[in-house]
């Protein structure tokens, strides 16, 4: 099974360079073509054309948009995405220090989605056909109507300001040192044994994360309940029937299994829109990730970070992906033979 997920896995991220090299090209020609000129940012009031001109010069913004992709190129390979304009330092050093603030958003909003929607899923399809059927798509109609920023807006509202037991700014709370491990502070702060540093932490991370996942659990719902009604009519199923199978053994050990494979394609491909309504969510709730460094970045026209942030993030939806093909092939073994 390893060999398999390592097979499968490679083959996947292999595949996805010349995807990656293209995104690359045309973020980069995009950013070099928008009425911005970042060296704003970088020149003193009084400077003169001749002190624009010897800047962009050091910078090779004077040169062909072809030659600065490939210089961008060689230097991206080795792990130089540039420096920033607006804040003086290495653009692979800021994303670093902020990609794990998001990752850990929303993988922890991912979890409770997922322990939201696939016992409300199955709620759903076992409702069918039934009384409760109309309340129970309309919640969740109602549930996916709202925005993941309203969400943020309601839950500090009402758990924050209304009914304060849980903070709703920032990672951790005043005066609590941040550790330099991994940038997962869950897990650095378990590493460090400091217990009441994480439950800061955890708390701090609730409504933004349950924001995230409100807004994306409905989808997760409706996806699983539709998979289950197609299951429903499968061969397999009446075989279990006529043996004297349960329904609820059928259904959590034979269809759930079956009708998780179109949900766990959806997940994959919508996974991209949490880091999308991240940007939103940590604006609201101060949260020091990557959306909050895009915002800045697009303020101060810093186009060498937006560009940075927009390649880690084609490469990390890459990754994402291929990860989801992989699990897929393992769920699947039908796709086994030709993977």
């Amino acid at each position: 099974m390893l060999r398999l997920i390592s097979t499968v896995l490679s083959r996947r991220l292999i595949a996805a360079i010349p995807t990656l090299l293209m995104l690359s090209l045309i973020v980069f020609v995009v950013l070099r073509l928008i009425p911005a000129d970042p060296l704003a940012m970088m020149l003193p009031p009084n400077a003169t054309p001749a002190d624009a001109a010897l800047l962009r010069h050091q910078l090779g913004l004077d040169k062909p948009i072809p030659s600065q992709f490939l210089i961008w190129l060689v230097n991206a390979l080795h792990g130089n995405l540039g420096a920033s304009i607006s804040f003086q330092q290495p653009v692979a050093t800021l994303i670093g220090s902020t990609l794990p603030a998001t990752l850990e958003l929303c993988l922890s909003a991912l979890v409770i989605s997922l322990i939201i929607s696939v016992p409300g899923g199955v709620f759903a399809y076992a409702v069918t056909d039934r009384r409760g059927e109309l309340p129970v798509s309309f919640a969740v109609v109602l549930m996916q109507s709202v925005p993941s920023f309203l969400w943020a807006l309601l839950l500090i509202a009402l758990l924050g300001v209304y009914v304060p037991v849980l903070p709703f700014s920032g990672r951790v709370g005043d005066g609590i040192p941040m550790p330099h491990l991994t940038g997962f502070l869950l897990i650095d702060f378990l590493v460090k044994g400091e217990f009441s540093d994480w439950l800061s932490a955890a708390s701090h991370l609730v409504l933004p994360s349950f924001a995230l996942a409100f807004g994306f659990a409905p989808l997760v719902i409706r996806v699983l309940r539709s998979s289950l009604l197609d299951q429903r009519n499968e061969s397999y199923v009446g075989v279990a029937r006529l043996r004297g199978v349960s329904e609820s053994r059928i259904l959590w050990r034979h269809m759930l299994k079956n009708a998780a494979l179109p949900a766990l394609t959806m997940i994959g491909v919508q996974f991209g829109f949490l880091f999308g309504g991240a940007l939103l969510v940590e604006m609201i709730f101060s949260f020091p990730g990557v959306g909050n460094l895009m915002v800045q970045a697009v303020r101060n026209n810093d186009l060498v970070l937006i560009q940075g942030i927009a390649i880690v993030f084609c490469a990390l939806m890459l990754v994402i992906n291929a990860i989801v093909d992989t699990l897929y092939v393992i769920m699947n073994p039908r796709l086994r033979k030709t993977a």
